[in-house]
């Protein structure tokens, strides 16, 4: 695979995506499809944060048709009212990239709904969403969800999936990221099974100089401070991007493929396939994280679907 940039994301005129998260990479990815055409709906919990990143998407992209619309991946109830939302507005959404997340908050916090306050937003929220915004996804339609290098040490815990009994805060994260990738290779079996039409690609950024790590644990945890002492280990945020637009964009994209950094240990590079976890694979722990995640956010998704009027 060549040196992938943002330049060589295809126009992306008349189409409509779905980025999660107002900062970090998720503001690099809106950024950059708006910059190359398509109409952008940035989703988040806070008003203010959305407005923020909204300026400066149009201070950087004068034509941008962009807008903010509130989301709390937190609470399922804020998930199931955004979906419904958009399908008053829109017929077919093109893009899905399921970017947002919490990351090793120092203490055990819950969601809403009472999930492990890591689980319920990297996974379950973005599970829900998923489930809602099925019947806008096209034929052709790319679902992009964002796993991690701490995926490497995850292990789906059946007997504690929300780290009631015991928390430890990598631990958890690394379960929900496992979660989030498990997810995305899920749903290309079954869009496979199903006749759905949707390419399902997971995305890790190696390790990007974003706000996540100071705002989950703290500036002054060892993650944080790693975060400002030893800047050398982290690629810019719209360098972490490209793997997701990759995924997002590329023709040569696969279903059910993982794209990372090509550096050393995938920490930092340009875009190319990420080597999966061998817990990954497990096809039966993949159904049965599907099958509980249905039975935890109260969502299915159908066994087939009629695509929208004009796919």
């Amino acid at each position: 695979m060549t040196k992938w940039m943002q330049s060589d994301i295809p126009i992306q005129q008349g189409r409509t995506a779905i980025v999660t998260g107002t900062g970090g990479l998720g503001f690099e990815d809106a950024l950059a499809l708006a910059r190359a055409g398509a109409s952008v709906v940035v989703a988040g919990r806070s008003a203010d944060k959305g407005s923020k990143a909204l300026s400066r998407i149009l201070a950087l992209a004068l034509s941008a048709q962009v807008r903010f619309e509130q989301l709390d991946l937190a609470s399922l109830a804020s998930v199931a009212a955004f979906a419904d939302r958009i399908s008053q507005r829109h017929e077919i959404i093109d893009i899905l990239i399921n970017n947002a997340g919490v990351m090793v908050p120092p203490r055990r916090e819950v969601t809403a709904d009472g999930f492990e306050l890591q689980l319920g937003t990297n996974h379950l929220g973005h599970f829900a969403l998923t489930a809602h915004l099925l019947p806008l996804l096209r034929e052709g339609a790319r679902v992009v969800s964002l796993s991690s290098v701490a995926a490497r040490a995850g292990v789906i815990d059946f007997d504690d999936l929300n780290s009631a009994c015991s928390y430890a805060a990598m631990r958890a994260y690394s379960q929900s990221k496992l979660a989030c990738l498990m997810f995305a290779l899920e749903l290309q079996r079954r869009s496979d099974a199903m006749g759905w039409g949707i390419r399902s690609i997971a995305s890790h950024p190696g390790i990007a100089r974003t706000d996540l790590l100071r705002n989950g644990p703290g500036r002054h945890s060892p993650h944080g401070l790693a975060r400002t002492l030893l800047p050398f280990l982290f690629q810019p945020a719209n360098r972490g991007a490209l793997p997701t637009l990759y995924a997002a964009t590329s023709a040569d994209a696969a279903g059910g493929a993982y794209y990372g950094p090509d550096g050393i240990a995938e920490v930092r590079g340009y875009p190319t396939l990420a080597k999966l976890p061998a817990q990954a694979l497990d096809h039966a722990v993949a159904a049965r994280l599907w099958q509980v995640s249905e039975a935890l956010t109260g969502v299915s998704f159908p066994d087939g679907r009629s695509q929208p009027d004009g796919a």
